[in-house]
């Protein structure tokens, strides 16, 4: 194999600060086959791009996700490497986050960027929202991975085919990871340097707004997965706001106010907080023999191609 195998995919919108630089670093280490998918920007970005050698395509529609969309219905190599187009990832570090792929040990590598992290890179609320974000897709997902929003990511071709992506933000890192762990795809981590933005690239994310629709989107798509966790949440809050109710309620009776309304309230929202709980396990039943069906066809699938 030769690196002619391998699609560089960097999506950028207004990066004409970095572009050349991140096509020049990724020549460097011997890859010359690069994608910029351009999300209609106003600067240079395009002509810069392509005074570099890069292949460029114009995003049809808005957004990030939509253009990685995009990017993966046009890609025909067997292996890709996404990166941003912003400078934040380092070219050199290509080679950690694409070995494993070109080896078959893994079909989707996550470069980790929390583990070497350049001064500025992060801001407080960035590194806070980062980890919240990783710890909720821990439990509803059941893998444990560090840093699920990273953008320098490797995929061999089959996992970027068997992808259903819906989202058009920033969310789509969330939602491939997501994809990935319900396709059953081997991920693998690998610690990668990040650096801060160039002084002229203002970041395109907005930290509370996009920070809530990931988790949005993470919360969401776990009824699909785990249902217990998203049905769970749903009947947690039903009975505490149920204990909160009835606290008030004891607290009144002692008083020698019977407030009865507020004691029928109270008990609906318990009971409908534990139907929750019981919807939730049935429904996890459900989903826990859909998967194993699903991995037995896929077996079964694998096994023929051969």
């Amino acid at each position: 194999m030769t690196n002619d195998n391998v699609c560089i995919l960097l999506p950028a919108l207004n990066e004409e600060a970095t572009i050349g630089q991140v096509i020049r670093d990724f020549r460097l280490e011997g890859f010359d086959n690069v994608l910029v998918i351009d999300g209609n920007s106003k600067d240079r970005t395009r002509e810069i791009a392509e005074a570099e050698g890069a292949r460029v395509v114009v995003q049809t529609g808005k957004g990030k996700g939509q253009a990685i969309k995009q990017a993966f219905e046009l890609i025909d190599e067997e292996y890709i490497v996404m990166a941003d187009g912003d400078g934040t990832n380092l070219a050199k570090d290509i080679h950690a986050v694409l070995n494993p792929v070109l080896e078959g040990k893994a079909d989707h590598v996550m470069g980790n960027r929390l583990v070497d992290y350049e001064k500025g890179a992060f801001t407080r609320l960035n590194l806070f929202g980062n980890k919240i974000i990783n710890k909720m897709f821990g439990l509803a997902y059941g893998v444990w991975l560090e840093d699920i929003l990273t953008g320098y990511r490797a995929f061999n071709k089959k996992a970027i085919k068997s992808f259903e992506l819906k989202k058009l933000g920033f969310e789509i890192e969330s939602e491939i990871t997501i994809e990935s762990v319900k396709k059953d795809l081997r991920i693998l981590e690998v610690p990668t340097t990040y650096l801060a933005r160039h002084t002229e690239g203002a970041t395109k994310l907005n930290p509370l707004k996009d920070g809530f629709r990931i988790g949005s989107t993470i919360y969401k798509m776990a009824r699909l997965h785990n249902p217990m966790f998203y049905f769970g949440i749903i009947g947690g809050i039903f009975i505490v706001s149920g204990l909160i109710v009835g606290t008030y309620v004891v607290i009144q009776w002692f008083q020698g106010v019977t407030r009865i309304p507020m004691s029928i309230l109270t008990t609906l929202l318990i009971i409908a907080g534990f139907q929750m709980f019981v919807f939730g396990m049935l429904s996890d039943l459900v989903v826990t023999l859909h998967r194993e069906n699903m991995r037995m066809l896929r077996v079964l699938s694998e096994d023929k191609k051969k």
